[in-house]
């Protein structure tokens, strides 16, 4: 098992094998993760892809039951447990001038560690352990925050939508690299930076039974196991 705390504010990126159990637990109410995920073996060709996702599975929010598609129409992750019941794939992440202009200026030659860090800025760092860079960011998901679109089009926050001790599981059916950003979500109306501890822990997926998928649910999962099956082959052919 591998687990990791995120404190407010953190970013933290990795690569995780297919077949692996991922949670996140907010250890504080009002928690907010900006997540992105790429292919571990091609990141700069694929990675994770809103509007498919979305369209997909005729959603506006992700939850139990929904699966992470990529770009080259493959189901990267599933999730598998939720007791949230909704999560942001539209709201994207914060940015230097939002995070001065609503918490104030800080910097780290000025406040060392207690200087306030913005998604977007933590999403770059990460990337460019991974050989990508600003052109690689995508729209991302927000975990445990909840943005309702209304009838006239505007996005509206929802606050309180998660509580400490909440949890949302996926299990990963590629190799990826998961990016991750512990930094307020960009609508929270908050005066203070919100941000909540969240732990990460990884694990073998145990054997689960999946929902009968259909349409591009399926198709996305028939191209995952083609994928994996031309690794298999390659590789047989290479040795």
């Amino acid at each position: 098992m591998y687990q990791h705390t995120l404190s407010p504010g953190a970013k933290w990126s990795e690569k995780i094998a297919a077949g692996k159990q991922v949670t996140l637990r907010a250890e504080g109410d009002g928690a907010n993760v900006s997540a992105l995920l790429y292919a571990a073996d091609h990141p700069y060709a694929e990675r994770y892809n809103m509007p498919d996702t979305l369209k997909a599975q005729h959603t506006s929010h992700l939850t139990e039951g929904h699966q992470l598609m990529s770009d080259n129409g493959r189901t990267m992750a599933l999730i598998t447990k939720d007791t949230v019941g909704w999560h942001d794939p539209i709201g994207g992440y914060s940015t230097r001038a939002a995070t001065e202009k609503r918490y104030g200026t800080t910097s780290y030659q000025e406040h060392l560690n207690d200087w306030l860090r913005c998604g977007e800025e933590n999403l770059q760092m990460e990337l460019f352990r991974h050989g990508l860079t600003a052109r690689d960011l995508v729209p991302n998901i927000n975990f445990f925050s909840k943005v309702q679109v209304q009838e006239d089009g505007t996005m509206q926050f929802i606050p309180d939508n998660s509580s400490a001790g909440d949890e949302i599981t996926f299990v990963t059916d590629m190799d990826v690299i998961l990016v991750l950003s512990n930094t307020p979500h960009p609508f929270d109306p908050a005066d203070t930076y919100p941000s909540q501890p969240v732990t990460l822990t990884a694990v073998d997926a145990p054997e689960i039974d999946r929902p009968d998928p259909l349409g591009e649910n399926k198709r996305a999962r028939e191209n995952t196991a083609d994928y994996h099956e031309l690794k298999r082959t390659t590789k047989e052919v290479l040795s």
